[in-house]
C-alpha cells in the first residue's frame, strides 16, 4: 500500500475514535431527552452511517491498493470515498437544525451518489485494470 490509499487509511482509522466518542455522545442525548424523536433518529442513522461506512472505506481502500489503478485514478477514488462518507453520514447531522431537513435529505443523497461513484471506480478497477 502507498500513496493515496494509504493516506486515506490513516485518515478512515484516525477517524473511528471520532464515531466512537460520537457513540458515547449518542448516550447522552438520548439520557437527557433534549432532542425531538425526529432529532433522536437523524442523530442515530448519521451516527451508524459514520461508522459502518468508515469500514467500507478501509475494505475499498484495501480493494484499490491493490489494483493497477493510476496514482491519479487512486486519488480520485480515495477523495469520492472521503466526500461520500461525509456528506452521507453528515447530512443526517443538518436534519439536527430546525428547517434544515431539506438540506440534510440532499446532502445525503449527494452523499450516496459519491460513494456509489467510488464503488463503481472499485468494481472497474478490480474487473479491468
Amino acid at each position: 500500500m502507498h500513496g493515496p490509499t494509504q493516506l486515506f487509511t490513516v485518515i478512515a482509522l484516525v477517524s473511528l475514535p471520532t464515531v466512537m466518542y460520537g457513540g458515547y455522545a449518542l448516550m447522552g442525548v438520548m439520557r437527557d431527552r433534549k432532542l425531538t424523536e425526529h432529532q433522536r433518529a437523524m442523530f442515530r442513522a448519521g451516527h451508524a452511517h459514520a461508522g459502518v461506512l468508515l469500514i467500507l472505506a478501509l475494505v475499498a481502500l484495501q480493494i484499490l491498493s491493490r489494483t493497477t489503478l493510476s496514482d491519479t485514478t487512486l486519488w480520485i477514488g480515495c477523495f469520492l470515498l472521503l466526500f461520500g462518507i461525509l456528506a452521507q453520514s453528515g447530512g443526517f447531522f443538518f436534519h439536527l437544525i430546525p428547517g434544515r431537513g431539506k438540506l440534510g435529505g440532499r446532502v445525503t443523497s449527494a452523499g450516496a451518489l459519491l460513494l456509489a461513484a467510488a464503488t463503481l471506480l472499485t468494481a472497474y478497477g478490480v474487473a479491468f485494470a
